[in-house]
């Protein structure tokens, strides 16, 4: 590599797979080049980051694995978003995948931005070998209650599979009525590639509606809060009342 100049070795290394980084580190801090040897810095954490991020990909599949060893073949994880908002619907996923599936990135929704959970949400689908969405809007929200209204959108996307799962991982809770094992996982979405996966469509998919709504109703912000109670959407209420889409169990103190 001596004979080559910084910008030879940058194209280089741009083009290098990680599998050939450790190879070429200890070359580059060999170089006498200051520069030189600063990319060999980048490169040795760059291979750090790349192999954490392995690791915790592996960590996120032991729930998976315990299922495919306890025999299950058909394993979904479900999550919600959308329970605490003052607006809008409340929308659950179930996301089924190959044993041992890596997807670099899928972490719980509230953790990656939103560009990113966007990038997610389409290779999420392309890479599934099923996936189901739930949608249960405010009307219901405020006839069953809010944790009544949040099975049922689990409830949907479960019945939105092509194929019945055998095993449900979930994040924090069990689905009543449900005849299928299931597993209540404390932050799963965290813990389990399907329900971090799940997590992501909810959450896009709830966006887009919120998108949508914001269109609707101009003024409230919902683009911006998608429906929570900030400061502004409470002035918003205060100022032009409630619309169609909010909740009214969620709004008795100024109703």
């Amino acid at each position: 590599m001596k004979d080559k100049n910084v910008k030879e070795i940058k194209e280089i290394i741009d083009n290098l797979s990680s599998d050939k980084y450790l190879e070429y580190i200890d070359i580059l801090r060999l170089d006498e080049r200051k520069s030189v040897q600063n990319i060999a810095v980048k490169m040795a954490k760059k291979l750090d980051s790349i192999r954490r991020e392995d690791e915790r990909l592996e960590a996120i599949n032991i729930f998976e694995n315990e299922g495919y060893n306890k025999g299950y073949m058909y394993i979904g994880g479900i999550d919600e978003a959308g329970r605490g908002p003052l607006a809008g619907p409340v929308v659950a996923a179930v996301v089924i995948f190959k044993p041992n599936t890596k997807i670099e990135g899928v972490n719980d929704s509230k953790k990656l931005s939103e560009s990113r959970r966007d990038e997610l949400f389409d290779i999420i689908k392309d890479q599934a070998l099923d996936y189901g969405i739930g949608i249960v809007n405010n009307e219901e929200i405020d006839k069953f209650n809010i944790l009544n209204a949040t099975y049922m959108a689990m409830k949907k996307a479960v019945n939105c599979l092509e194929k019945n799962p055998d095993y449900l991982l979930i994040d924090a809770t069990t689905i009543p009525g449900v005849d299928i094992a299931q597993n209540p996982i404390i932050k799963g979405d965290l813990k389990s590639i399907s329900i971090a996966a799940a997590s992501i469509l909810a959450k896009v998919t709830r966006d887009s509606i919120m998108y949508q709504y914001d269109e609707v109703y101009p003024g409230y912000g919902f683009k911006s809060h998608k429906g929570y109670g900030t400061k502004e959407h409470y002035e918003a209420i205060e100022k032009q009342g409630i619309t169609p889409i909010h909740r009214k169990s969620f709004l008795k103190n100024i109703l």
